[in-house]
């Protein structure tokens, strides 16, 4: 089972960790998603590899960047 991680910004609070765990879990084949809210590292696990534009843009959707 792949695990990813990413470093999101501009989150500041539970909701925003809601929001991009929310987002990044609609994508095919993930099964879960860690967010570190202090940290702004993001966890996926997931059944395959996911596409890291697949995740750029659910993290997007959600109001937020992931760090280049």
């Amino acid at each position: 089972m792949p695990t990813t991680t990413y470093t999101v910004t501009g989150m500041t609070c539970g909701h925003c960790v809601g929001s991009v765990q929310a987002e990044i879990g609609k994508i095919d084949g993930v099964t879960g998603v860690d967010v570190d809210l202090a940290s702004g590292a993001v966890r996926v696990d997931s059944t395959a590899p996911i596409a890291e534009a697949d995740v750029v843009a659910a993290v997007d959707e959600a109001g937020y960047e992931v760090a280049v």
